[in-house]
């Protein structure tokens, strides 16, 4: 696995591999799109009780709090429409977590529709991530990106723009 990997090609790897790529050479999306504007508020207004934005290497936790022994790692998103990403995102965190000798428990977060959907890191999405690792890893040498296709996320991503422009 690339050290280039982070928790973020992995959301957008289940979505979009152009977005993997467009993200990973840099080319940003529009920051001031409204649903990032929206995500953003929405993190930064739940859960204030909790310890929030903590970086610990390639990996930025949402949301960090321990509780009967264990570690617990949150995942704070404003609507369940990704939600396979973010558990996947999740379980990366997990991981690499795990990699470094801690035992962590995962929590998806979704303040809007009052959800709360627990992740462990078991054989089978441990396998799924190495698959998406080598998969990230050969797009992220590929000279160019994806040519865009569209999927119907298309419609309110942040990219619009740069792929159907």
């Amino acid at each position: 696995m690339s050290d280039k990997i982070t928790g973020t090609l992995i959301w957008y790897y289940y979505i979009c591999p152009r977005e993997v790529w467009l993200m990973a050479h840099e080319l940003n999306p529009d920051e001031n799109h409204p649903f990032l504007e929206m995500g953003r508020i929405i993190q930064d207004d739940s859960y204030r009780r909790e310890k929030k934005e903590i970086t610990y290497g390639n990996m930025k936790i949402d949301l960090l709090k321990s509780g009967e022994g264990k570690v617990v790692i949150g995942e704070i998103k404003k609507s369940s429409r990704f939600e396979k990403s973010a558990i996947m995102q999740l379980a990366f965190y997990l991981y690499i977590l795990k990699k470094e000798g801690i035992e962590a428990k995962g929590e998806l977060l979704i303040p809007k529709e009052k959800k709360r959907i627990a992740v462990e890191l078991d054989d089978k999405k441990e396998r799924e991530l190495k698959r998406a690792f080598f998969e990230i890893d050969e797009l992220l040498n590929r000279e160019r990106p994806p040519e865009p296709k569209r999927i119907k996320y298309c419609t309110h991503c942040a990219y619009r723009e740069f792929c159907w422009a």
